[in-house]
């Protein structure tokens, strides 16, 4: 693509009907000739229709998030020029004073006339403008194709560490919430049903594991994303003994995307950071519909604070958690725009995918931008929730899931086979259920002998005592010690550990941010060196 030779702004543009306007009333009849085509929609590029559905939505993102990278690859890369030999400095000089007079928020305003293709020939023309035609050489070397992968790879990359970031904290604050319930006797449930009983602890640390492994997944696109393709050019380099690395090193990033065809065509930085968005998204849903059933009154467990719930406009008693359920739908809303954006790459060729990425791209910001917003919402949330931890354990102690340890007890005590001492307590359970009894503790141990008579033929000869023990849910917890258990003691173990990776996680996004801020200075040092402000390369 070229910039417009006939500028649809011009007064004298021959090619466009300045008069026609969108058609309003009542429904054409029939399908309009060329010649309607052409008097509706104009002669020459852009066509109404194509400014309206591609041209002015792509310009406006990129007003808002390619600006700043355009501005900052047009000096890098002429930093670059200048040290390889390839421009002198007095153009250089007046290029970058040409650069520093462009009104960015004026152009950020600006909207979507047709007289420019797109953002980078309207910046390009305020800089030959205010440059004058030397300006032109700041285009040694360099496409479009790989300017416009490295800007999304830099507003990516800044998408991504901010919803890190936000990620992180949501991690932080489960974690600090495990420690504070690692003693929280609660029931597990398995297809629905009581299962075991379980701490509310290692729930959370449970939840914890699975956000931080999504925090790797998105650490790792954000690293593989984080390669310069510039001097890529089109697709295959220059002529011109151009440094690649000296722009990736100003630009801030970690190395260069080599292969200058891959540098172009290669999108799967973009569909590796979508699928990301996308499981993590999913995987923090999962966590949310489990609070939300938490908070209903039949569960009971979990309050949601006061500034996260909305009442009934005609029910007062209502308390509720419309902060889950809009994240809810916010973290669905986030796999979708990350599908949109694999959906888009799918039977792309494999080449220039510049012109897809320019409404692809924006979907992945969308999503990840929200998906920001949800784990500072959950944050807040979850770290200000409160437990019913006497209705949990009351739940607990009446509850036959408790049984599990009965059978264990049966194989330790007894030394009965597991599969025996599981038809033992089977058989102990239907015939409580048969007298009605509901609540664990009304078994009592003579019940036990009994189910062990009819099966076994033969009493066992456990302690009264410890089989009483065996149904308790404090002690099913307590013995657990096996590593990744629900014992408090092991779900302490564990969270050290996790609290020690979230140091690192932390120091990770920190050292991140620290390159950028590093590269950003160097430069500035370099270009306030070549306008002969500062001595010295940065």
């Amino acid at each position: 693509m070229t910039r417009n030779p006939n500028p649809a702004g011009a007064a004298n543009d021959p090619c466009r009907n300045e008069s026609a306007a969108p058609h309003a009333g009542a429904a054409s009849t029939h399908a309009p000739t060329r010649a309607e085509i052409a008097a509706e929609d104009g002669r020459c590029f852009p066509g109404r229709s194509y400014a309206e559905a591609v041209l002015s939505p792509i310009y406006d993102s990129a007003k808002h998030e390619l600006l700043e990278p355009m501005m900052a690859i047009h000096r890098a890369h002429l930093v670059m020029l200048v040290e390889q030999g390839l421009v002198d400095a007095g153009t250089a000089r007046k290029i970058l004073a040409g650069l520093a007079s462009i009104d960015l928020g004026e152009v950020a305003a600006s909207r979507y006339d047709g007289r420019y293709e797109d953002l980078f020939f309207y910046v390009e023309d305020l800089t030959l403008k205010a440059a004058g035609e030397e300006a032109g050489n700041l285009h040694i070397a360099r496409s479009r194709n790989d300017m416009g992968v490295t800007m999304y790879r830099m507003v990516l990359r800044k998408h991504l560490l901010d919803a890190i970031e936000a990620a992180q904290l949501l991690h932080r604050v489960l974690l600090r919430f495990a420690a504070e319930e690692a003693d929280t006797v609660m029931l597990a449930h398995t297809h629905t049903q009581q299962a075991q009983p379980t701490t509310l602890g290692h729930w959370l640390t449970a939840a914890a594991d699975v956000l931080e492994r999504d925090i790797a997944r998105m650490q790792a696109a954000y690293e593989r994303a984080n390669r310069s393709p510039m001097g890529a050019a089109a697709l295959s380099t220059s002529g011109f003994p151009i440094s690649r690395e000296r722009v990736a090193e100003l630009l801030g990033f970690d190395g260069l995307v080599e292969n200058s065809y891959d540098a172009i065509a290669g999108a799967d930085y973009v569909s590796e950071a979508a699928a990301a968005v996308q499981l993590t998204a999913l995987h923090t849903g999962r966590m949310v519909q489990d609070l939300l059933l938490w908070c209903t009154q039949e569960y009971g467990a979990l309050r949601v604070a006061d500034p996260y719930v909305q009442t009934s406009s005609i029910m007062p008693q209502k308390r509720n958690p419309v902060s889950l359920e809009h994240a809810r739908t916010l973290l669905s809303y986030t796999a979708g725009r990350a599908q949109t954006v694999l959906q888009m790459l799918h039977n792309t060729p494999f080449g220039d995918i510049v012109d897809t990425e320019d409404e692809m791209q924006p979907n992945l910001w969308a999503a990840l931008s929200t998906l920001r917003s949800v784990f500072r919402l959950l944050a807040n949330v979850v770290g200000t929730a409160e437990v019913n931890r006497d209705l949990l354990l009351e739940r607990a102690r009446a509850s036959f899931a408790n049984v599990t340890e009965l059978a264990d007890l049966l194989v330790r005590e007894a030394g009965l086979p597991f599969r025996t001492a599981h038809g033992v307590v089977a058989a102990l359970v239907k015939a409580a259920e048969a007298r009605g009894i509901r609540d664990v503790r009304d078994v009592d141990p003579g019940m036990v002998e009994e189910a062990a008579q009819k099966v076994l033929g033969r009493p066992l000869g456990v302690p009264a005592e410890k089989l009483r023990l065996a149904l308790d849910p404090v002690h099913f917890v307590a013995v657990r010690t096996v590593r990744g258990g629900v014992a408090p003691a092991e779900v302490r173990r564990m969270l050290a550990e996790r609290e020690a990776r979230a140091a690192a996680m932390a120091g990770w996004l920190n050292a991140a941010r620290a390159r950028l801020a590093a590269a950003a200075q160097r430069l500035n040092s370099a270009c306030l060196a070549l306008s002969g402000e500062e001595g010295g390369r940065g």
